[in-house]
């Protein structure tokens, strides 16, 4: 009831009132009775569900609510919603919500094909049996490619997901060459390059190679910063180099200060090419590439004039790469190798996501590592965070609780980082507190699982930190627990169920423009 002065007026009374005033214009609308029809029993019908399922088969993701359970035989089309559990965890009153992608192959994708052998590839017989002596008998398809079109002769730009077996797939066709070839290295004058980003990933890379050249006389050496100017001279100038693995900021430093000089080297690889080409190493690539002859094509190899091969490997290659390598080669001399699998979520790898506040990730952190002492004993954690303050922090967090551990980050010295990664890999402790630097290329199969503690500020730092598991070799299971925390991580987040859920690859972004790292 309305009251107007001393007068009652009737709400029905007042909204004629209304409508004849102010609608009297308004145009009609006259529908069929059929239609209306229609309507009304349209809206009486339940909406029917984006995906019908046939709720058979493998389980693909698990949610804590069953209505958004996904099997591996549902599919999603391209334009359809996705009911996507994380879609609400932007509020503060989702936290506690999770949900896992399990496990949908018992090994890597990238796994070996038995119906081929190394030596059909080309490879000498002295090298094959190098392999058989440590179990290797098969190559995985990567390596296949590689190896044929570096024998070739071919310019190589090898895309494929970590744990493939690259790092054998580049080294093997190089040792081959050098062994076969009747030029010898000179003092100073490496015969083969390779560039990596950080230190850790070259002693690995040093250790593979040194199985093979102390059986076929060939010389390896590493130069990386952090270990002084004078030691870097004596290495270079000790003996003759026939493969050089070396970090751009210690190499450029020796260039110019003339203790090396790469006109004579035969073979070029830059690995982890992302990480080279990225803003902090990418000036540094480009000056160290400009003091080496590339070749254009096979033939140049073959030429008077000494002409490097070049070899371009990544696990994640950014959409600007193209402009990098143009600076070096033409893009029309190089041969592209990219895997099917590129880009996409690693299924063979169990990935879970819990929504969590902040003030809890430490005890949830506790409580996982606890349980994997418990049910893994002896298998080794990484514990990713994204800066090395936290890293610091959590160290401190971890020693109060009496979980032995190690930690890594970019601020400490070069040499205790290496110490620290050889007494990880060694099996001295159980659980590595780290930055992203641990998240490229490094290969250690006793870790069995990851913890994103930060969650990574990009899908390709996402796909390199669960790369360190489920590789070529390695035994599983394997998983990977993620700390979802803010607005940005739940879009990732969103990003990496909507792949799954599709079956479609990771819009894998270039720039880390959420947030500044400081590793």
């Amino acid at each position: 009831m309305l009251h107007t002065g001393n007068s009652v007026v009737r709400p029905a009374f007042w909204w004629y009132f209304i409508t004849r005033r102010y609608c009297a214009n308004l145009p009609v609308i006259r529908l069929p009775c059929r239609a209306q029809l229609q309507f009304d029993n349209l809206r009486k019908q339940p909406l029917a569900p984006s995906v019908l399922p046939s709720r058979t088969g493998k389980l693909l993701i698990l949610s804590r609510r069953k209505e958004l359970n996904q099997y591996a035989a549902e599919t999603i089309g391209r334009w359809e919603n996705v009911p996507l559990v994380s879609h609400g965890w932007k509020k503060n009153a989702s936290c506690g919500d999770h949900f896992t992608i399990l496990q949908q192959q018992q090994q890597h994708g990238a796994r070996t094909d038995t119906s081929y052998n190394f030596q059909s590839l080309g490879l000498s017989e002295e090298l094959v049996s190098l392999l058989d002596a440590i179990g290797i008998t098969s190559p995985t398809w990567v390596q296949m490619k590689l190896i044929r079109n570096l024998l070739q002769g071919n310019n190589i730009l090898c895309t494929a997901e970590t744990g493939s077996g690259k790092t054998l797939g580049y080294l093997l066709p190089i040792l081959h060459g050098l062994r076969s070839s009747k030029l010898s290295a000179s003092l100073s004058q490496p015969r083969s390059l390779v560039l990596v980003p950080s230190r850790e990933l070259a002693a690995q890379i040093v250790s593979v190679a040194q199985n093979f050249c102390a059986k076929l006389k060939l010389n390896i050496q590493f130069v990386g910063g952090g270990v002084g100017q004078a030691l870097v001279e004596t290495k270079l100038s000790r003996t003759p180099i026939d493969i050089l693995v070396a970090t751009p900021g210690a190499l450029w430093k020796a260039l110019q200060k003339d203790l090396i000089n790469l006109t004579s080297l035969c073979y070029v690889v830059l690995d982890e090419a992302d990480t080279l080409t990225d803003s902090t190493f990418s000036k540094l690539a480009g000056d160290i590439l400009k003091n080496i002859k590339i070749a254009s094509s096979p033939s140049d190899i073959q030429g008077s004039e000494k002409m490097a091969q070049l070899a371009v490997i990544g696990a994640t290659f950014p959409s600007g790469i193209g402009q990098v390598l143009g600076k070096i080669t033409g893009l029309g001399i190089i041969t592209t190798i990219k895997s099917s699998k590129l880009h996409f979520p690693q299924l063979h790898v169990q990935q879970t996501f819990l929504r969590v506040k902040g003030a809890e990730k430490v005890s949830e952190l506790l409580t996982l590592l606890k349980e994997q002492q418990v049910r893994n004993p002896g298998t080794a954690v990484f514990v990713f965070c994204n800066n090395s303050s936290t890293v610091n922090w959590l160290s401190y967090i971890l020693e109060e609780h009496g979980i032995k551990h190690y930690r890594l980050h970019g601020q400490m010295p070069a040499r205790m980082r290496m110490d620290i990664y050889k007494s990880f890999q060694n099996g001295q402790n159980e659980v590595l507190v780290c930055t992203d630097i641990a998240s490229r290329g490094l290969d250690i199969s006793r870790v069995k699982a990851v913890v994103n503690y930060d969650f990574p500020f990009t899908l390709q730092d996402y796909l390199h930190r669960v790369g360190r598991v489920g590789r070529v070799g390695s035994g599983g299971p394997w998983t990977a627990v993620s700390f979802v925390t803010h607005a940005w991580d739940v879009e990732l987040v969103q990003k990496i169920e909507t792949a799954v859920r599709k079956h479609i690859m990771l819009p894998c972004i270039t720039k880390k423009d959420l947030l500044q790292k400081n590793l």
